[in-house]
């Protein structure tokens, strides 16, 4: 039998994301799992080469954009009415594939859910994808969520 008493759940806040957090909390509810819900706070400098910026980029206050963060996943447990499960938050700096990861092998999760957001061709090419590079390297099951606007 399955057990799955962690989900974990990464969200950028996209209406993308949504979809894989409905199913992550549906998740949880139906095992009696934990959900965690897990925000990324994208490095400036992985994402801004040196060579094309004329002076260095005004960094903004990491303590603040963890702050600000946590307040948006509380205003999105809201919103979504999922307080009765009691889900956890978990902010990291870095690269998002990289700490979804890391994040699933740290807090020892049963599942993750992931949204995809749907990039082709050019997009998918020169930004990959974060949903695929988590699938590949992710220690558990990985659902992807394609979200209702990816298949219009």
């Amino acid at each position: 039998m399955i057990e799955i008493r962690r989900v974990l759940v990464p969200t950028d806040f996209s209406d993308h994301s949504l979809a894989s957090l409905r199913y992550g909390a549906e998740l949880a509810e139906k095992f009696g799992a934990e959900l965690i819900f897990l925000h990324v706070i994208q490095d400036l400098a992985l994402v801004m080469p040196d060579a094309i910026m004329p002076t260095p980029v005004p960094v903004p206050d990491l303590t603040q954009m963890t702050e600000s963060a946590k307040i948006a996943v509380a205003e999105l447990i809201a919103r979504e009415k999922l307080g009765r499960l009691n889900p956890r938050t978990e902010i990291r700096f870095g690269s998002p594939s990289t700490e979804i990861v890391a994040a699933a092998k740290d807090l020892k999760v049963d599942m993750l859910c992931q949204s995809t957001h749907g990039r082709g061709g050019l997009a998918h090419l020169l930004l990959g994808s974060v949903a695929e590079k988590v699938v590949r390297h992710a220690s558990c099951p990985v659902l992807t969520v394609r979200s209702p606007e990816a298949h219009k």
